[in-house]
């Protein structure tokens, strides 16, 4: 069961809600920090490791080592590009029904998945 979530988780994870790509911990508190919600460094840290233990955000390392954050919709799939933290969805679904089998044949009951491809996009691609 996931824990009723601070103030400062629900303002990290709206501000990644509005967005349509990654970002990394930095670039939250700073847009936190210009706005009236100001909140600290090591909090921003502490909210997107909880928000990520309960399933609501992902987390991606860049190549240049650098994290950014998203937020996980439950059952959606994504092409991420390891370069510049694009996150693209796929429509269809190739595991829900082998996750539906191993429910089963496990007894065990899964909230949601997610598949993962990583690579580059095509913008990526011609740099």
């Amino acid at each position: 069961m996931k824990e009723k979530l601070t103030r400062s988780q629900e303002r990290v994870l709206h501000l990644l809600q509005d967005r349509d790509r990654a970002i990394s911990a930095q670039d939250i508190h700073s847009e936190l920090r210009s706005s009236e919600k100001s909140v600290g460094l090591a909090t921003v840290y502490r909210s997107l490791e909880t928000l990520k233990l309960q399933g609501l955000i992902k987390a991606l390392t860049l190549p240049n080592g650098e994290t950014v954050y998203s937020v996980m919709p439950a059952d959606k799939h994504h092409l991420n590009c390891l370069n510049c933290g694009k996150s693209l969805p796929i429509d269809c679904c190739p595991i829900h029904d082998l996750g539906n089998q191993l429910a089963k044949t496990h007894s065990f009951q899964i909230y949601y998945h997610t598949l993962e491809f990583f690579g580059l996009c095509d913008q990526c691609q011609i740099q």
